[in-house]
This record gives structure tokens, C-alpha cells and sequence, in this order.
């Protein structure tokens, strides 16, 4: 490649290329851990449908819906929990690579909401196509890719 169209193409087709990320909203379900010291938490893990990688739940901004709304409607529609969101500013956020049909990754950022579990049902929409596992934020942060997931869950 020449040093012009080397010029061009870092000046003018990459910047071209790189779109700003498309955002997701995400519950962070918890609970006081059952038989364990006072105080001590545990948090929902589900599977993705597709590769059944652990994840919290999340999804796509909801016309009419906040983000913490849309969080909460997530958490029910893909692990059956019901309960209640903290509003306003989400607890933090990370990025990951979404997989297309056309076999290329897109961009997101997902601002994660803390939920705080009240009722678990095992009648939920897409309760044929998850699983779920209550574990420590700890052991959670080790089953879950997505670094900075990892590192909002191990400073719970």
C-alpha cells in the first residue's frame, strides 16, 4: 500500500468504519444469600440463548420506558424476577461485542441497574430457552466474559 492511500485510508475510511457503540440496559438481580452470614448477597446468572455463555439480563432501550424501567421488564421477560430497581443512575457499565446474523461483532454498551430480587418465577417468558444460578458476586464475576461486567460484580 503507498503512503497516500495508507494516508487515506487511516484518515478518512477508518474513521468511517467505527461507529459509536449502540446501548443495552441490564438487571443486576440480587438477593440476600440463603444460608450465609448477614449482609451477604448472591446474584442472578442466566444463559444466553445463543451460546449459552453466563449472563445478567439485558436488552434494548424501551420507547416510554427508562432505563432502569427497561431493566426491571428484562429482568422479568428473561429470568422471572420481579423486584425492585434502583432508579436513576445506573451502578456502571460495560462493553462487549454483539454477534450478528452476517457473522460480524456490533458495538454495545450495556449501563447495568441494580434490582433487587423479590420474587423469583418459574413461569416467565423465555424460561424454555435460559438457565439460572443464584451465586455469589464473587463466583460471578469468574463465570460471566465480559471484563468490565467482572469488575462491577467484584465491587459489590
Amino acid at each position: 500500500m503507498t503512503n497516500g492511500l495508507r494516508k487515506a485510508w487511516t484518515e478518512l475510511v477508518q474513521p468511517l468504519l467505527r461507529r459509536p457503540p449502540e446501548h443495552q440496559v441490564a438487571a443486576l438481580c440480587w438477593r440476600e444469600a440463603e444460608d450465609a452470614d448477614p449482609g451477604d448477597i448472591e446474584v442472578l446468572l442466566i444463559t444466553s440463548r445463543d451460546t449459552g455463555r453466563w449472563i445478567v439480563p439485558k436488552g434494548w432501550p424501551i420507547d416510554g420506558l427508562t432505563g432502569a424501567e427497561a431493566a426491571a421488564r428484562e429482568a422479568w421477560e428473561e429470568a422471572g424476577v420481579t423486584g425492585s430497581v434502583q432508579a436513576g443512575t445506573p451502578i456502571g457499565s460495560y462493553d462487549y461485542g454483539k454477534t450478528q446474523d452476517q457473522g460480524y461483532d456490533l458495538a454495545v454498551q450495556v449501563q447495568v441497574f441494580k434490582l433487587h430480587a423479590q420474587d423469583l418465577s418459574d413461569d416467565f417468558p423465555e424460561c424454555s430457552e435460559r438457565r439460572r444460578s443464584w451465586v455469589s458476586p464473587a463466583k460471578a464475576a469468574t463465570m460471566v466474559r465480559e471484563r468490565g461486567l467482572q469488575n462491577i460484580l467484584r465491587a459489590l
